[in-house]
């Protein structure tokens, strides 16, 4: 005789588009909703730069670096979820080993993938046609490309000759999005630094990377709870780490640019080369008097005699 709390245990569960549903369908929904949200907060993390950049005509504070590791980064993301997704054997060669478990990759992980992609691509070509100040990709940054590179050729290499699976060849991809976007951020933060200014990287990108971290990690672990699954997480380490590597580094460019480095803004001359506003004060600045006529006309006397040197404080730095 089978005990009644094991009938009502089957009864419950159910199927769904995100795979075996064990505690509730109105919490599968949550997740749903949950999922579009961080999908349309990481999808419109990507405009406020974009933005910005069009706006300034300017990619100056914006670091090279980090837009080679992101453009790096998602379209080895996008290799991931879309052979993961749409490749019936790839899929099928997860779920032998999960076969209760819950898809690590959904349409929205997609359809993000592809999109940061394409979204990625203009913020390079804003990088070749606008002011750089210039800025430039860093021997370390194209070095870490050719290692990729060669990492994705080996790695194919041995897929082909079938010592590796195909999953395993996707799993990579993963891996290298992962070690892209630990790395990625770090460019970004010490140009901050170095600046003592976040201007040309815009808080709006940051802030809705934030909100997409958190409740990416929390779809995560609510479909886990309802299927039972919690190993789901690990299967897609990918989208884990990636929600706790987006948090932690978003935290700091919050911190920069509302604590370390509010209102803050470096010295631009007119050459276009920046000097950050604190190696300038009290410093004072020699003005040439045969241009000062040309650049500061305001600042010549009526009567002609040369001007003094201004002090910081009486130049407006």
């Amino acid at each position: 005789m089978t005990d009644s709390t094991d009938d009502v245990y089957v009864e419950n569960i159910s199927n769904s588009s995100h795979g075996k549903i064990i505690h509730s369908e109105a919490l599968d929904y949550v997740a749903s909703v949950i999922g579009w949200i961080y999908f349309s907060a990481w999808t419109l993390s990507f405009y406020p730069q974009v933005i910005s950049n069009w706006r300034r005509k300017s990619v100056v504070g914006l670091s090279f670096d980090f837009v080679l590791f992101n453009i790096t980064g998602f379209v080895a993301y996008s290799c991931f979820n879309v052979g993961f997704y749409w490749i019936p054997a790839v899929r099928d060669e997860y779920f032998k080993d999960h076969e209760d478990g819950v898809s690590p990759v959904q349409i929205n992980d997609v359809i993000f993938a592809l999109h940061a992609v394409l979204i990625t691509l203009v913020v390079v070509w804003q990088c070749f046609v606008y002011e750089r100040g210039g800025q430039k990709v860093t021997v370390w940054s194209k070095l870490f490309l050719l290692l990729v590179f060669l990492y994705v050729l080996i790695s194919l290499i041995l897929t082909l000759a079938h010592e590796m699976t195909w999953l395993t060849f996707l799993y990579n991809f993963s891996y290298i999005k992962l070690v892209v976007t630990c790395l990625k951020y770090t460019p970004q933060a010490v140009l901050n630094f170095k600046r003592k200014s976040t201007v040309g990287w815009s808080i709006g990108n940051v802030l809705l990377d934030f909100i997409g971290g958190w409740l990416s990690i929390l779809q995560m672990f609510l479909l886990a709870y309802n299927g039972d699954d919690w190993e789901s997480i690990f299967g897609n380490v990918t989208k884990f780490g990636l929600g706790v590597v987006t948090i932690i580094f978003d935290s700091i460019f919050i911190i920069q640019h509302y604590i370390l480095y509010r209102g803050k803004e470096p010295y631009e001359s007119l050459t276009g080369t920046e000097i950050p506003y604190e190696t300038l004060k009290g410093t004072e600045i020699q003005i040439d008097p045969l241009k000062t006529k040309d650049i500061f006309p305001s600042l010549v006397p009526k009567d002609g005699k040369d001007p003094p040197s201004l002090q910081s404080g009486q130049s407006g730095l």
